[in-house]
């Protein structure tokens, strides 16, 4: 961390606290090193404001108004701060430098004003091209739409790189982002550029602006966008700075919709950060079934089908229906997955993200439409009613994927069979190829499109490094992505909704992070339930004594700590819960033989082994007859555990114990030999023997040493 940093570091941890004046006095500092004329004069006003508030205080007189304006003090100088970072972060970027200056070339002024003006008027144009003769009509729309285009990446890219803004900035984007005069397109990728610049920077007023939008907006899709912005961008670091953030969640959360779809939005994120073992699993478990079984073979002249053989009806008759049934069985996995929320096409599409078209930023996030100017021409070429069209709108694409997959298609139409594009031109569906359909108007739908969007951008893009990334996980288990435990949400409706969220975390092993939603809970949501999730069973057990999880984890807990006469007691009482349960009874041995009451151990073991032939019952009886020193009796039982087609590493060296005290040394060494072999453990490590354990049946130091040397001759 630089100078800087740490200079702009110590403003923002004075600020956090809410401490204006320490605040102000850090600022002096830093713009005495790093001086900046117009930020010092606006510093100047301010602080003779404080100065004479601390004067009339210090006076002692009464001031009714004295919070208010303590707090838009530090609100003010939070936004000189905020702006400091914003542009010392930007000019050390190339690339967002370079943003900043190309959005601010390109026009004068971007009032939100006149930019939401312009957007009707396009709106208002595209309608009248109805009115055109048809071939005017495809020159005019592809000017039309080239022109919207780049004056859409030019704003999208001022957005991202803009500063604090004031409320009558937000005010007017609310407006057009909730304006049913404005094409739902646009206003989906303005909330998604208001939330990259949300996330590098909190500024309550686009904060204030995207839950007002999420609230009032009547388009599905703007909604689910404005959502996720406003939770991605959820920063417990600046509550005392904005306190006003705890009404607006509040008030939106009285709204149980609100509630859903929180909780919804946090279970998808965790499906979200899933998607590279999503990936693994269809890369080797689903894919080589697929290609295994498809009619069709890539080849320097492009796609070819394979001929089919017409021995193999001969010489195998069933051949052809197991392919069919390998081939839906995949198909039917990959469903699956799909309907559980896996992104299962991340994997494949990532390659797909090299073309041209994704070296503007904003093409990552814009709604696919298929009068974009990079696609308009190819979607004129195929035409209405193909397969093409089908796919783009019934699959379950991301709008990514979908530009990814018609550049690609644009790159490779031209070598396919001449049977497979007739197909695709009529519309039919592709061999093998049926679309799972999703009902594509649901929130849960639309909001998990926009996911993998952001998903891909954020791990895909070139320049990814220089935003914020909420999906980084180098530094925490799911990176920015668990927005449930904030301090906004403490006491509301939603923290009833975060058993739902822990059960999908832990699910997934995200161990930690759950470990973390459950120490936000309140104390009166510390069930039982949640006292097995912390592994906290002796409060479990207050709650139910003969709860059978709760004393099962206890035992484990006795049992890891050395209080076996403990771990005893509670494999004693589920014992008698569920009788049935051998495992339990079989513990309470192990538990017997670490206390060294061997004939206790196998009264219990006698009755497993008559009622049960199994190989564990064995290996414990084998083990406690060698400790208490029937070592004729343990020897045959060992030969019995050794008869299995597969023994653990662990038989090996526990045989080889009983044979070394039963004086049968060059068999013990075999054993020690075929541990080491199995456990990769090697001879001469220093742990190789447990020598407290041999010591204490008379084993000397030397004949260890002297077994050290005989295991690696063999």
């Amino acid at each position: 961390m630089g100078t800087t940093d740490i200079a702009l570091q110590r403003m923002f941890n004075q600020l956090t606290r809410g401490n204006a004046g320490l605040a102000i006095a850090e600022m002096e500092t830093f713009l005495a090193a790093w001086p900046n004329k117009q930020t010092a004069e606006k510093l100047m006003g301010i602080k003779e404001e404080y100065h004479l508030m601390e004067d009339y205080w210090k006076r002692g007189c009464d001031d009714p108004q004295r919070e208010i304006q303590y707090q838009r003090l530090l609100q003010r100088v939070y936004a000189l701060a905020a702006n400091i970072a914003i542009h010392r972060h930007t000019a050390s970027s190339a690339f967002l430098a370079n943003l900043h200056a190309s959005a601010r070339q390109q026009r004068a002024s971007w009032a939100i004003s006149e930019i939401k003006h312009e957007l009707e008027d396009f709106v208002s144009e595209v309608a009248m091209l109805q009115l055109e003769p048809e071939e005017r009509r495809k020159e005019k729309s592809r000017e039309l739409y080239k022109n919207h285009q780049q004056m859409m990446n030019a704003l999208f890219n001022y957005i991202v790189t803009s500063r604090i803004w004031t409320e009558g900035v937000a005010h007017d984007m609310e407006q057009l982002l909730t304006a049913p005069t404005v094409d739902s397109n646009d206003q989906q990728l303005l909330v998604a550029a208001v939330t990259l610049s949300l996330m590098n920077r909190f500024d309550m007023a686009k904060f204030r602006m995207l839950a007002n939008v999420y609230r009032n907006a009547n388009d599905e899709a703007v909604r689910q966008r404005a959502l996720v912005g406003w939770a991605l961008s959820i920063d417990d670091d600046f509550i005392a700075v904005y306190p006003e953030q705890r009404e607006v969640v509040k008030t939106m959360l009285q709204n149980e919709r609100t509630c859903k779809e929180l909780t919804e939005l946090q279970m998808q994120l965790v499906y979200t950060l899933n998607a590279e073992n999503d990936t693994a699993t269809m890369r080797d478990e689903i894919m080589p079934g697929l290609m295994k079984n498809n009619s069709f073979r890539i080849t320097k002249n492009g796609i070819e089908e394979i001929p089919e053989d017409p021995m193999d009806d001969i010489l195998h008759p069933d051949e052809s229906e197991r392919r069919i049934e390998e081939l839906e069985d995949a198909i039917h996995r990959m469903s699956d997955m799909q309907k559980r929320g896996a992104d299962i096409y991340f994997g494949g599409f990532s390659q797909m993200k090299r073309f041209p078209f994704f070296y503007d930023m904003s093409n990552w996030l814009v709604p696919f439409y298929i009068e974009h100017p990079d696609i308009c021409q190819f979607i004129e070429r195929i035409g209405t009613g193909t397969f093409l069209e089908k796919a783009l709108q019934t699959g379950p694409f991301c709008n990514s994927d979908q530009y990814s997959f018609v550049i690609a298609l644009q790159n490779v139409i031209d070598k396919l069979p001449e049977n497979i594009r007739t197909i695709m031109k009529n519309g039919e569906i592709m061999p093998g190829g049926e679309i799972m359909v999703e009902d594509t108007k649901t929130q849960a739908y639309i909001r998990r499109k926009y996911l993998m969007d952001l998903y891909r951008f954020f791990m895909l893009f070139p320049n990814r490094g220089a935003l914020c990334n909420p999906f980084d996980t180098s530094k925490n288990e799911i990176g920015m992505c668990l927005f449930m435990t904030s301090e906004l949400f403490s006491g509301t409706p939603l923290e009833q909704h975060k058993r739902e969220v822990v059960t999908t975390l832990r699910k997934h092993k995200f161990l930690k992070t759950a470990a973390t939603l459950l120490a936000s809970f309140p104390e009166e949501m510390r069930d039982i339930q949640y006292y097995l999730w912390t592994e906290d069973y002796m409060k479990a057990l207050e709650i139910d004594a003969n709860n059978e999880r709760a004393l099962a984890g206890a035992a484990r807990q006795h049992f890891s700590g050395g209080r076996f006469d403990e771990a005893a007691e509670c494999y004693d009482r589920l014992t008698l819960i569920r009788p049935e349960k051998t495992a339990y009874m079989l513990n309470k041995a192990v538990c017997m033989v670490h206390m060294e009451e061997y004939d206790e151990a196998l009264k219990i073991l006698y009755q497993l082994s008559y009622e049960h032939d199994d190989q564990n019952v064995r290996r414990v009886m084998a083990w406690t007859l060698t400790c208490h020193g029937r070592l004729e009796q343990a020897v045959g039982m060992y030969e019995k555990v050794m008869e299995a087609e597969q023994p653990l590493a662990e038989d090996y060296m526990n045989q080889g114990y009983c044979l070394w005290l039963a004086g049968k040394l060059e068999m013990a060494a075999e054993c020690f030999r075929k541990y080491s072999e199995t456990s990769g453990i090697s001879a001469d490590a220093d742990d190789f023997f447990d020598i407290d354990w041999l010591k204490k049946y008379g084993v000397s130091d030397t004949e260890i040493k002297l077994m050290k040397a005989l295991v690696p001759r063999g």
